[in-house]
């Protein structure tokens, strides 16, 4: 019996090697692998400048706090400042999308209290953490539920519904809307564009922040640095994490100057060690240097194109999300577990995001031979879970 919690339902495997696209288990059998670290694997598994910046940063000095700085912190800092369509941005360098969005609530809270306004608006089916404030965050009652009561900061609203947006802004108590882009863990749905500028102009006129959860969607999994940049819309916080480290945790708020932590409201002691900060450079460095978001949303476009074609009929409902984040809708009478399950058995990974959606991160670095590959077991995992 395994000494870990049962904390996730595992798949029945154990991976012990990884190259690119490719893994192996222990007794030697290559798996495709579609669940790319939930989606933080952004270069695929031992890629040579990823490796080479981890290791070269390991050997040249280890963790040193927050008390000084280091040059890889301080140059992803700027890097992600520059980019993050965040005006003046400052940014907090953590080690997950949990802390990320932690420092993200306190942060608007903090804003919000200073003008007597404690509220903040989420979304129903959102999922933003499994921290106590992050978890209150979250829309997915049944999450919340074994450990309520939580903070009773929030306000929930459904997802593109602006009317309902408009009476939880009404009493003038909200400090932030804060949201994904891309809902993930709710099944992988996008808000769209119209949705998306109207949160924005709703905001403006209410006095309240954008808050934005980029964990998911976010550091070209969308075929953008944010996912929201497809609507024009800039938001005013930001969070990051997942594929930014292509494989080690970190996670990245950005926000602007104005709205910064001062000494001793924040910290964290792992949080942008030379480590992770020269991983997350590396994987910055790739996606410009090879031109790995137009890849992504390419093979993104591909992937779905192909599982349309091959998946017999009936099977699929709805595919959805943008460039490499992908769900695709099993059917009623299909669940999305035996479906990964089916897949496993020809030799690819993929995860569940709810009941009926079988979801898709793989490594931007994925190529149309390893599409085909994917479309085809898909197709023929379909075929046997309906049968």
């Amino acid at each position: 019996m395994s000494a870990l919690m049962p904390t996730y339902a595992r798949q029945p495997v154990t991976l012990v090697r990884g190259e690119g696209l490719r893994v192996w288990d222990d007794e030697g059998r290559p798996y495709l692998d579609l669940i790319g670290g939930l989606g933080a694997l952004s270069l695929g598994h031992a890629h040579p400048r990823w490796v080479a910046a981890v290791t070269g940063a390991a050997a040249a000095i280890g963790l040193t706090s927050n008390l000084v700085t280091t040059p890889p912190q301080e140059l992803l800092a700027a890097r992600l400042a520059s980019r993050t369509i965040v005006k003046d941005a400052r940014v907090f360098l953590c080690n997950s999308g949990a802390e990320a969005n932690e420092a993200l609530l306190k942060l608007v809270r903090k804003r919000g209290l200073r003008d007597r306004r404690p509220t903040i608006v989420v979304l129903e089916g959102s999922f933003h953490g499994r921290t106590v404030a992050t978890l209150a965050a979250t829309g997915q009652p049944e999450k919340r539920a074994p450990f309520e009561p939580l903070l009773d900061w929030f306000r929930f609203v459904p997802p593109g519904d602006l009317d309902a947006l408009d009476e939880a802004l009404a009493p003038g108590d909200v400090a932030a809307v804060f949201l994904e882009p891309v809902l993930g863990e709710g099944g992988v749905v996008p808000l769209t564009a119209a949705y998306l500028r109207g949160v924005r102009a709703r905001c403006d006129d209410a006095d309240a922040l954008l808050a934005v959860d980029e964990v998911q969607a976010g550091s070209g999994r969308a075929g953008s640095l944010l996912s929201i940049e497809a609507a024009n819309v800039s938001p005013d916080v930001v969070s990051l994490a997942k594929a930014l480290g292509g494989g080690l945790p970190i996670g990245a708020l950005v926000a602007p100057a104005a709205l910064s932590f001062g000494p001793g409201e924040h910290g964290s002691t792992f949080g942008g060690g030379p480590v992770p900060c020269a991983a997350a450079l590396a994987v910055l460095d790739e996606i410009d240097e090879s031109d790995l978001l137009a890849n992504v949303l390419e093979m993104g476009a591909l992937l779905r194109a192909e599982v349309a074609r091959l998946a017999p009929s009936g099977t699929l409902t709805d595919m959805r999300g943008v460039g490499l984040l992908l769900g695709f809708e099993a059917a009623p009478g299909i669940a999305a577990a035996d479906v990964v399950d089916a897949l496993r058995g020809r030799g690819v990974l993929a995860s569940t995001a709810g009941r009926n959606t079988i979801r898709c991160t793989p490594p931007f670095t994925i190529g149309r031979d390893e599409v085909d590959e994917a479309a085809k077991a898909f197709a023929m995992a379909l075929e046997e879970v309906a049968a």
